[in-house]
């Protein structure tokens, strides 16, 4: 295989000639976003299986060209876990480089582990052990060592002969077409679009508050979320969770009574105090039928529904066990514990899953099929 480092207009015009018409793409990214709200994007890894080359965006100023290749939609881009990387092309372009296939959800349904990582995967499919030394790296250095854009063509150079190997193995299956709704949600813009007005529900204590004061939260974690993003810096940076939980518990509407909130640094107090103030006193003029709610815990399983979630465990396990994939890539226990208290927009009852257990668990629960043992073996039987 051919290998390349591309680094000027010239060697990237070169490479899309030779990429072009290719039947698919092995695609890898290196960022940083230590210091950002947004990835940073460092490197730039493709393979089609007779070349692959890392290309550095620090030192090109427009990717243009690569872009047009990768979001042609005669090819297939393949990712492995490609949500972060995935983010990265939304970013650039607010669309998606469709269509997709993502090896690591290909290897759950082939029962080769549930969100197993590249390194493993590529051992168990190839044989091969990759080198870890790099997982850390500071790829926003330049110039960039040896070692890290061998590391970095490693992830592309195996992951297109492990796509070859796992889409081989889903057409023996008969699975080749089972996760296009996955991989549609994986392409979908929606997935990557930030709504700060939702950002109050990724705020870590939430749940000790409850009324008012979630509403309160849910406008301080918006302003965060906004100023995060306009300064591109991370979310912590602008003020920490747990300032924002004490805002909220406390509600504040004199700066005096900021200034004593721990952990608020003064110099946040003197530049967005009155904007603190602002948000939180719009907050609590809000009526209650506005106020956000907490997703509530189930409710605590009665006797009798403790031992249905135990028949429907015991019956998960037998049905992944017959299709060879572990029981946590169908369905948790909590799961399992909402579906027998009648929830329905479970992923056990959608796509493939839906397929392999989600029929047969409601069969289960309608008392239609059950485990039955015999000669020292359980299997489910009408």
């Amino acid at each position: 295989m051919q290998e390349f480092h591309v680094d000027s207009v010239t060697g990237l015009n070169a490479l899309c000639d030779q990429l072009r018409g290719s039947e698919w793409l092995a695609v890898d990214t290196e960022f940083m976003r230590e210091k950002n709200y947004f990835p940073q994007l460092c490197l730039l890894q493709v393979s089609n299986g007779r070349l692959a080359a890392s290309v550095d965006p620090q030192a090109i100023d427009d990717l243009a060209p690569l872009l047009d290749i990768l979001y042609d939609p005669a090819i297939v881009k393949i990712f492995h876990s490609g949500h972060q990387d995935l983010e990265i092309f939304y970013l650039l372009r607010q669309s998606l480089p469709g269509p997709l296939f993502d090896t690591q959800l290909a290897a759950t349904l082939l029962g080769l582990g549930d969100q197993v990582g590249y390194g493993t995967l590529v051992q168990q499919v190839l044989d091969h052990s990759l080198e870890k030394g790099h997982t850390r790296a500071d790829w926003s250095r330049r110039p960039l060592e040896q070692e890290q854009l061998r590391y970095a063509l490693d992830d592309v150079i195996y992951l297109g002969e492990v796509y070859l190997k796992l889409v081989a193995s889903l057409q023996e299956k008969g699975r080749d077409r089972w996760l296009e709704d996955d991989f549609a949600r994986l392409a979908n813009p929606a997935t990557y679009a930030v709504d700060p007005d939702e950002s109050w529900q990724r705020v870590k204590g939430r749940q000790r508050l409850k009324g008012i004061q979630l509403a309160v939260l849910k406008a301080l974690s918006a302003w965060r979320e906004e100023r995060a993003i306009a300064a591109d810096r991370p979310r912590r940076w602008i003020i920490k969770d747990e300032v924002l939980l004490e805002l909220a518990r406390r509600m504040p509407e004199k700066i005096r009574q900021l200034e004593r909130i721990r952990g608020l640094e003064s110099g946040t107090v003197k530049r967005f105090g009155e904007m603190l103030l602002e948000r939180i006193a719009e907050a609590r003029k809000l009526p209650k039928e506005q106020w956000p709610e907490e997703k509530r815990r189930s409710p605590r399983l009665s006797i009798n529904q403790e031992a249905m979630a135990d028949l429907l465990m015991c019956s998960l396990r037998l049905l992944a066990a017959e299709e060879g994939i572990m029981p946590s890539a169908l369905a948790s226990q909590g799961d399992i514990e909402r579906l027998i208290l009648g929830e329905r927009d479970l992923a056990i009852l959608n796509g493939w899953r839906k397929l392999i257990a989600g029929d047969a668990l409601l069969e289960v629960l309608a008392g239609r099929l059950a485990p039955r043992v015999e000669e020292g073996k359980i299997s489910l039987q009408p």
